[in-house]
């Protein structure tokens, strides 16, 4: 830390309990009090440096009684005023970035100015603030967390503006950009080349490049009303909003405990956490308004902070009872990247006084409702494909999220049918490519509710699409005792229309394989009867895919008989005896069809092909 030292004289007070004396060998005619404080001086030092003084002591020496004057509103109190009249009597002090506030605020206010001596307090306290301390970052970092004790002399002076530019302009500058850096007292000295210097001597070392974030921890010990005010003027200085994000998340994390709730949080966040210094412990009304000040502060721009830290603030707002419009500023911060979130942070617990569910569900909710909207919003223009995609991504992301977080509070017995419904059919159909998620979700709910009724049940069922759960989910549902009996219906016709599906898939490949087998063939052997041939080969497939359509027809009248004779078996015996059956009958009987149709296409194909060639022989011999 930079200091001044001024005056010449030796030191000539002595303290003696709630009093100072001055032993020069003159008995004292002036008594000052500041505070608790008494000063036994003498009159001409302090009336010839200030003007304050001089009125007091003239008003104070018409009375009878001794001359006794007492300063109210002294800045900086008796501690400051013992400097200034070491000052007064040329006795040495020294000016340091921690006094020299107090001494500029108290020389202002006593009226040291020029009249009354050259290089008065004013003057040499305004030099060495000006000339010393505002460049250099550390001592402007002090002087501005001195104004808070007297800020509003301060603010007269405008002395917290100045350490505010100081300090802003020096933030806003790249220490990299400069051959060798300006460093703070006591740092490693540089070369012109940029090597580190001993003794003058150059090392050929080369020192640590600094980061961005450089001024990060520093900044974090400024009160949050000064805070606030360098934030504003970095702003007003275009520094990129992810930087000022960046140090508005490490000053909250110094201050609230409750954002770091895990011990596996990122370096990033890890790196900013004060080693070997005291923190100011802040009572929870100091939290909640600090909290409230770092929403008003952080930048309204999607991925500008992590989501985690975000949550992490709407937990502690909650915990902290903040103000219904923080709360829901950060849930909108939240739900612009709610796809960029993880399953655990959604997992907030529910701090109602009822405490009738374990998590917050209607925060969930609201959270994804506010990413729908801002996606409707971003999404009304005509982004390109590349937005598509992305935007496309974001929902399938948020669509997991959400069913993953179905799965985590189902258990809940606490939790009613109506809520889990209403956050289940929040999430948009196009963004479920596939239902597995969700039914892993309902299968788990009605475990561990089994004492909903039937027609609950369907009504719960309703919300996934069979159509879109895979072969694995297909086969678990089949045989899932807990679902309702429409349901299973519902999955297994799906599960048949999809082998049914599949099944004409395979043959329209196989026809599509053998026209272009077949056409090459006849372009070949244009000339020698070919083509011909070609010709009565694709009649002979289109019969046998008639005779394969024929056969899924009847499939289908058996599928249609089952579902009769399940509807009478449900009327009378039980779901575990008559689901046992099921599944096996559709399965043998669709197998044997299967391989009934596959041998009359080829018994059909293998004696086409002999007819062929036989004509062929008997052609070739008549000619």
């Amino acid at each position: 830390m930079a200091c001044m030292k001024l005056g010449s004289k030796s030191d000539a007070f002595q303290r003696k309990g709630q009093a100072w004396f001055c032993t020069t060998g003159l008995p004292s005619d002036v008594v000052v009090e500041v505070c608790e404080m008494s000063f036994h001086l003498h009159k001409f030092p302090l009336l010839s440096k200030s003007r304050v003084m001089e009125r007091l002591i003239a008003e104070a020496s018409e009375a009878e009684e001794g001359c006794c004057i007492k300063l109210i509103d002294v800045p900086g109190g008796e501690k400051t005023f013992e400097l200034v009249a070491k000052f007064c009597y040329g006795v040495k002090i020294e000016l340091t970035a921690a006094n020299v506030v107090y001494l500029r605020c108290a020389a202002e206010h006593l009226e040291m100015t020029e009249e009354y001596g050259e290089g008065n307090l004013i003057s040499q306290t305004e030099n060495f603030l000006n000339q010393i301390v505002l460049r250099s970052w550390k001592d402007s970092l002090k002087a501005l967390q001195t104004c808070d004790d007297i800020l509003p002399f301060a603010e007269e002076l405008q002395i917290p503006k100045r350490c505010i530019d100081s300090l802003a302009a020096k933030a806003c500058t790249d220490p990299n950009l400069f051959g060798w850096p300006v460093v703070e007292h006591g740092g490693q000295m540089q070369s012109p080349g940029g090597s580190v210097l001993w003794n003058g001597i150059s090392t050929g070392a080369r020192p640590k490049h600094a980061s961005l974030d450089w001024w990060y921890e520093d900044t974090a010990s400024l009160s949050i009303s000064s805070y606030r005010k360098l934030i504003s003027s970095m702003e007003g200085r275009g520094v990129k909003q992810e930087i000022i994000a960046g140090s508005l998340m490490c000053y909250a994390k110094r201050y609230l405990p409750g954002l770091i709730r895990r011990k596996g949080s990122t370096e990033s966040s890890n790196r900013f956490m004060t080693t070997g210094t005291t923190t100011t412990i802040l009572s929870e009304e100091e939290q909640r308004l600090l909290l409230e000040e770092i929403d008003g502060l952080l930048p309204m721009q999607k991925g500008i902070v992590s989501t985690k830290f975000l949550f992490g603030l709407l937990r502690t707002s909650k915990i902290l009872r903040a103000k219904p419009t923080c709360v829901c500023s950060l849930e909108k911060r939240i739900g612009m990247q709610l796809d960029q979130a993880a399953l655990e942070d959604l997992l907030m617990p529910s701090f109602s006084h009822s405490m009738e569910v374990l998590y917050d569900v209607d925060c969930v909710q609201r959270i994804l409702e506010h990413f729908l909207t801002m996606d409707q919003i971003t999404g009304d223009g005509s982004p390109g494909l590349d937005e598509d995609a992305q935007l496309m991504q974001g929902y399938t992301a948020v669509a997991k999220l959400i069913d993953g977080y179905l799965a985590e509070i189902a258990p809940d017995v606490n939790l009613k049918l109506p809520k889990f419904q209403s956050l289940a059919a929040a999430v948009p159909e196009y963004a479920r490519p596939l239902d597995d998620g969700l039914y892993r979700a309902i299968d788990i709910y009605l475990k561990s509710h089994p004492w909903l009724v039937e027609s609950d049940k369907e009504q719960l069922c309703r919300l996934m699409d069979c159509q879109k759960l895979s072969l694995e989910a297909c086969t678990h549902a089949a045989q899932n005792e807990r679902l309702p009996l429409r349901v299973i219906v519902q999955v297994l016709f799906f599960e048949q229309l999809q082998l049914r599906t599949s099944i004409a898939g395979c043959f329209l490949v196989s026809e599509n394989l053998d026209e272009s087998r077949q056409l090459r063939n006849g372009i070949v052997g244009l000339n020698e009867g070919g083509w011909t041939t070609a010709m009565r080969e694709n009649q002979v497939l289109k019969v046998g895919m008639d005779n394969m359509r024929m056969r899924v027809c009847e499939l289908e009248k058996e599928c249609s008989n089952m579902r009769m004779e399940i509807e009478k078996l449900g009327k009378s015996s039980s779901p575990s005896m008559r689901w046992t059956s099921v599944p096996w009958k559709l399965g043998s009987k669709l197998k044997s069809q299967m391989c009934s149709v596959q041998e009359e296409s080829v018994s059909n194909g293998t004696s086409e092909k002999g007819m062929n060639t036989r004509s062929k022989e008997k052609r070739n011999l008549s000619s």
